[in-house]
């Protein structure tokens, strides 16, 4: 016999109280003889003995039942094999459901076969049948974020069954490398003298593949301080998903047309035909495309053509038909349409031909009507001081020499509230002057220290090509796409060498060379671009090739984007960034599925800001300044690292676990052989319990019957009436 609260059993020396008081109750008294009271000794002893009696058997009646009580408080249980009679004591334990809710438990092998989701609460229904009404139950729903749904609840068959048909898949991957710490935590808090977890999944691969040692640990950890078994729920690996979708080429105006690339992937281990991909635009189909097919485990393209007729937000999306796993069909993003930029180039030198190829870059293959999205005004540097940046979208500085402080600070508070900066070298460029100003107060104006001038041609005045090897960065993707002769024949013969700040990241750079040709950071809501050659013909010839234009209307599209135009995914924060101290206190977020939720306005770094923590839906936010103001969409999209659905097969999980102290339920009958194996103990303190009370109402009762006997009493010879006086 084993016992949950041992501890409790100290509580046992209160036996000694009713010992104590029994004790107390017997001390002597002086004794007084009279004459009298030689008639009624034998009557007094009769009755002497009946009382003694009757304390004893009420003294042991109240031992018996303390004792009990406190055996019955300390939780006895005996394992199967103890001596223990057939039918005593129930079967009871601590039970902990860990259900997988990530979004590839909604993955339906055929359009008729239900989720794994579905037949994983089947599965739960076999272990739920079990457990004894009032045994402790934890239920936690396992995604990017764990939720306790439950803990430590008395078990009420009809409860439990409505709380659990409440949950459904989340947009959200697993969070495995958390999970056996979540698990830990409901094990020591559970009070049952036996505990039970069972863990149902679909042990998808790209979760369970590969784990490191401690993982492995931790599971055994945990099978040591609780009964643990794994129910797995597999399926199928054919899916199809949108991995991506991204502007490629175009400018972001009223009257002007973008080309947007989705990426689709088959995660399948057999080949797609006839893949249909529809562009939706505020809710309305406006392209369609069809890939005659798509190998396993490849990926395919199709570009979709957006018109844009209107200024303002608009929501853009790229759609599959229905298939295995619907989460996954859907890739977001949000645009904002202006009716035209209006970009100030600042001429450093006399020579006005870089204002011109500036100009000539943002109106190429914009037709016609191009000069009437771009409005390009030129002005010497001399002239900056007296020049209002506030009507400009973008500022270029084009072989600036020096600003000054003030310069500086406008600079730096003009990109703090979301503007752009593009900055280009040149030979009138003061390196000195300009690491100093960039400096200034703390704040880095420029993503890089500027070192020196280095050449990089050879003795034929070639300079080096751009390596083709780019990020995918919205400014070099649409270079990924061009013949690399084409980038081979953009040549630099000098440029800057400089020392990359920590937060800057580097987009393009010289073949051959770690030099960094353009880098970025960001300043507040807007972002700093710095290209280490110049924008003319002087360095490089890139002015006069198709290079030029496409990178130069990029980056103007990204600097005049906002942050609320970059696609987020299930699990990010949402950020809802205020140019001046708001009026509002709180800003508001509508979820896709309609739900309002208000956050605090904060302040950081000079900045305001509303934080929407962890966004757990999929589809397009609307985030407000305050509940009266129009909104701002926010795209949110799954992270598609889950939608390789493919699971380890049964054998695979045979070497996986193998050793482990715990076990795997293959199959319905696997899982009651777990569940009536985990069960092996019998707890009896309720009955313990009920004997205790059952005694106390019957020491009572015995008490109070005795009490009110009448006292039998032998007729006895009275003597005659002594008169005192004649003595």
């Amino acid at each position: 016999m084993s016992f949950f609260n041992p501890l409790l059993l100290f509580a046992a020396l209160g036996v000694a109280l009713p010992i104590l008081a029994h004790m107390l109750n017997r001390h002597k008294v002086k004794r007084t003889d009279w004459a009298a009271m030689q008639f009624l000794n034998r009557n007094v002893r009769v009755r002497s003995r009946q009382l003694r009696l009757r304390d004893i058997l009420l003294l042991c009646l109240r031992c018996l039942a303390i004792l009990l009580l406190v055996v019955a408080l300390a939780k006895p249980f005996m394992e199967e094999g103890d001596t223990l009679p057939e039918g005593i004591g129930e079967r009871r334990a601590g039970v902990i459901i860990a259900l997988d809710a990530s979004y590839s438990m909604g993955h339906r092998d055929g359009a008729s076969k239900p989720t794994r989701f579905a037949r994983a609460l089947k599965k739960i229904e076999a272990v739920v049948a079990g457990i004894q009404p009032g045994d402790p139950v934890s239920l936690v729903i396992l995604g990017g974020e764990h939720e306790v749904v439950a803990r430590n609840f008395a078990f009420d068959p009809v409860l439990f069954d409505e709380l659990l048909r409440d949950q459904s898949p989340s947009p959200e991957a697993l969070n495995l490398d958390s999970v056996p710490q979540t698990l830990s935590e409901l094990v020591e808090s559970m009070d049952a003298p036996q505990k039970e977890i069972y863990f149902v999944t679909d042990l998808q691969a790209g979760n369970w593949d590969g784990r490191p040692a401690w993982f492995g640990k931790a599971l055994e950890a945990l099978g040591k301080s609780a009964s643990m078994t794994i129910v797995p729920v597999r399926g199928g690996a054919d899916n199809l998903a949108i991995t991506d979708l991204e502007l490629v080429s175009g400018v972001l105006r009223k009257d002007t047309a973008a080309r947007y690339r989705a990426t689709v992937h088959n995660f399948g281990t057999a080949a797609v035909a006839n893949v249909r991909v529809k562009g939706v635009v505020d809710g309305n189909a406006v392209d369609t495309k069809i890939i005659p097919a798509i190998a396993p485990g490849s990926s395919e393209t199709v570009s979709v053509f957006v018109h844009f007729r209107n200024a303002g937000a608009v929501r853009i999306s790229a759609e599959l038909e229905t298939d295995s796993l619907l989460e996954d069909n859907v890739r977001r993003t949000v645009a904002v349409i202006r009716d035209r930029v209006s970009v100030l180039s600042v001429e450093g030198s006399s020579n006005s031909g870089s204002s011109n190829f500036i100009a000539a870059a943002l109106r190429a293959r914009g037709g016609s009507g191009g000069g009437e999205h771009f409005a390009v005004q030129s002005v010497p540097w001399i002239d900056l001081p007296a020049q209002d940046l506030t009507p400009f979208d973008v500022v270029v500085l084009q072989n600036v020499p020096e600003i000054t402080p003030e310069q500086a600070r406008l600079f730096e508070a003009y990109v703090r509230k979301g503007n752009g900066l593009i900055w280009f070298a040149g030979d009138k460029v003061d390196a000195s002057a300009w690491n100093k100003r960039s400096a200034l107060d703390g704040i880095s104006l420029l993503p890089a220290v500027i070192e020196q001038t280095v050449s990089t041609g050879d003795g034929l005045g070639v300079g080096r090509p751009l390596d083709p090897s780019m990020p995918n960065h919205p400014v070099s993707r649409p270079l990924l796409s061009l013949p690399e002769d084409l980038l081979s024949e953009t040549r630099f013969r000098k440029v800057l060498q400089v020392k990359p700040s920590a937060t800057s990241s580097t987009i393009m750079s010289l073949a051959g060379t770690a030099a960094p040709l353009l880098l970025e950071h960001s300043v507040g809501r807007g972002q700093v671009f710095m290209f280490t050659s110049t924008a003319d013909s002087a360095w490089n010839n890139l002015a006069v090739t198709p290079v030029f234009p496409m990178v130069l209307q990029q980056m103007v599209t990204y600097l005049t984007a906002r942050e609320f135009e970059m696609p987020r995914l299930v699990g990010d924060s949402l950020s809802l960034s205020y140019v001046d101290q708001p009026d509002a206190s709180e800003a508001v977020f509508d979820t896709p599925s309609g739900k309002t939720i208000s956050v605090p306005v904060t302040e950081h770094r000079r900045q305001y800001v509303a934080m929407l923590e962890h966004a757990q839906e999929s589809g397009f936010y609307l985030a407000r300044v305050s509940l009266q103001a129009p909104g701002l969409p926010v795209a949110v999209n799954v992270d598609t690292s889950e939608s390789d659905v493919s699971c380890i097969s049964a054998a695979e999980t045979v070497l996986l676990f193998k050793g482990a102290e715990f076990m795997v339920a293959e199959s319905e009958a696997d899982l009651l052989d777990a569940v009536e194996g985990s069960r092996s103990g019998r707890s009896f303190w309720f009955i313990i319990l009920l004997v205790g009370l059952g005694l106390l109402v019957l020491e009572s009762l015995v008490a109070k019957w005795t009490s009110k006997r009448p006292a039998v009493v032998k007729e006895q010879t009275v003597p005659p009436e002594v008169n005192p006086e004649s003595v």
